[in-house]
């Protein structure tokens, strides 16, 4: 074995292929950008995975240890929004044309992580019907808990007092904000010193959630730079879909409750 068989590069430096005729220079960014955050994807998914396996099996600080790893990430694939960001309009319109109508709209591993980071959404699932290993996989997110309530979960069993109803939720319908979770919050940020590790980890659920809404106002940014205001590829609103994007929360009660601290 050698580096090049190791990691497969055969298949991964063969795996771009530009459709523009005649090729055009910077479609090969367009591609390896796109392919670059799909493998970075991958790995923020399998480190949620077992964050919440950790979290399920009390163990914390290894759980911590995942979510750290997927912060750093999302600040590499948030910097290579400056990257793509060279490419300029109208080298954009001169191959933009031949995407037809694929889009990152359709990315089923962008999905996923939003899936077990608590955004579900049904209606998703029929996008991927024709892809069967995109469509079991978020088919089973779906089913399954999210990272936010294996981390509820945890709390109930270290002793906190989370609602029931919270606990016994249909974890297939998206995360929505439960004032009733606040004070059971509030008490774990008025004394941090009592469990230092828990308010560790909702600093760390915090830092998550932020890191994703950089790099969605980055792609934001991105694209109006590139396209202005068009109509995205694939049909969606383009920026108008983006900027709708950062109205999105996965941890709402570890937001508000910064609002009962010291009041």
């Amino acid at each position: 074995m050698d580096y090049a068989s190791y990691l497969g590069l055969d298949q991964v430096l063969s795996a771009q292929h530009p459709v523009s005729e005649p090729e055009h220079h910077d479609e090969l960014l367009f591609i390896i950008q796109h392919q670059t955050t799909e493998l970075w994807l991958k790995l923020v998914l399998h480190e949620l995975s077992a964050a919440r396996a950790y979290l399920d099996a009390d163990d914390l600080l290894r759980a911590l240890k995942a979510l750290a790893r997927v912060k750093h990430i999302q600040r590499t694939i948030t910097e290579q929004w400056s990257v793509l960001a060279t490419l300029t309009p109208s080298e954009y319109a001169e191959f933009r044309g031949v995407l037809g109508s694929s889009s990152g709209f359709q990315s089923y591993q962008y999905r996923a992580v939003e899936f077990i980071l608590g955004n579900k959404n049904e209606r998703m699932l029929p996008v991927f019907r024709g892809n069967p290993e995109a469509y079991d996989l978020l088919d089973g997110l779906l089913h399954e808990p999210t990272v936010y309530d294996a981390f509820l979960r945890l709390l109930a069993r270290r002793g906190y007092a989370v609602p029931g109803e919270i606990l016994e939720r249909d974890v297939t319908e998206a995360w929505v904000e439960r004032p009733d979770l606040i004070p059971v919050l509030t008490g774990i940020y008025q004394d941090p010193a009592s469990a230092w590790d828990i308010y560790e980890a909702c600093e760390d659920l915090v830092d998550l959630e932020d890191a994703f809404q950089f790099w969605r106002f980055r792609h934001l940014r991105t694209v109006r730079r590139t396209i202005g205001f068009k109509t995205g590829t694939g049909g969606s609103s383009g920026v108008d879909f983006l900027r709708r994007a950062l109205d999105l929360t996965f941890f709402p009660e570890l937001i508000s409750v910064r609002t009962e601290v010291g009041a």
